[in-house]
């Protein structure tokens, strides 16, 4: 099985190999169906690429960006003023949440990560905690029922300590690209290991 790379963009297979592919795919009837040797079409190949973005430009941020200890902060501020007391239902109570949050910097990493009112309840004191000892609420997941300091490694700010930030190509993004790679790659492995396309079969030899 031989691969040559001179020149991937006609072919990744080596002629003894290549001819060994023209016999079988002349000498073969296969099915009655008779496959030409033909270039991937150019509009096909646009269609994917808009595909690919499309697709990122329309999901960023990707919904794999993690729920920080920042985004609930004004909940917990609210969730026991009169007002919210006074709501009859959890659910109510929660919907008033966050029909009422006047910080919308985190709206839409509230909406991708909604939470209920025995959810707050859960994290209520250790978001609280981390307020009294002025720690940064952005660098803190909330992880189920706990609120853990940021598994990441960023920059390293003016005291010395590292930021836990989740950086903004961290999104879901990295595993994304790497799957868009390899798909991308394998099917050019698939295609460039066939006979380059200026060569077609002759149909008649097995029909």
């Amino acid at each position: 099985m031989g691969w040559k790379f001179d020149s991937p963009l006609e072919t990744l297979t080596t002629e003894d190999q290549n001819a060994v592919a023209r016999d079988v795919w002349e000498g073969e009837s296969l099915g009655g169906i008779a496959e030409n040797n033909n270039r991937l079409p150019k509009p096909i190949v646009i269609l994917m690429a808009l595909t690919i973005a499309t697709a990122f430009a329309i999901t960023f941020p990707l919904w794999g960006q993690r729920p920080t200890a920042a985004i609930y902060a004004e909940y917990i501020q609210m969730m026991d003023t009169p007002q919210v007391q006074a709501i009859s239902g959890d659910a109510a109570k929660m919907e008033y949440l966050v029909s009422n949050v006047k910080d919308t910097s985190h709206k839409a990493l509230q909406d991708r990560h909604p939470l209920e009112m025995d959810d707050l309840r859960m994290i209520k004191d250790q978001i609280i905690e981390l307020q009294n000892q002025g720690a940064p609420l952005d660098e803190y997941t909330v992880v189920g029922s706990k609120v853990v300091l940021a598994n990441f490694f960023g920059n390293t700010k003016a005291d010395g300590t590292i930021e836990r930030k989740q950086p903004w190509w961290d999104k879901g993004y990295t595993i994304d690209v790497f799957y868009v790679i390899y798909f991308c790659v394998a099917i050019v492995i698939v295609i460039k290991r066939l006979p380059d396309s200026s060569w077609k079969p002759d149909h008649s030899k097995a029909h």
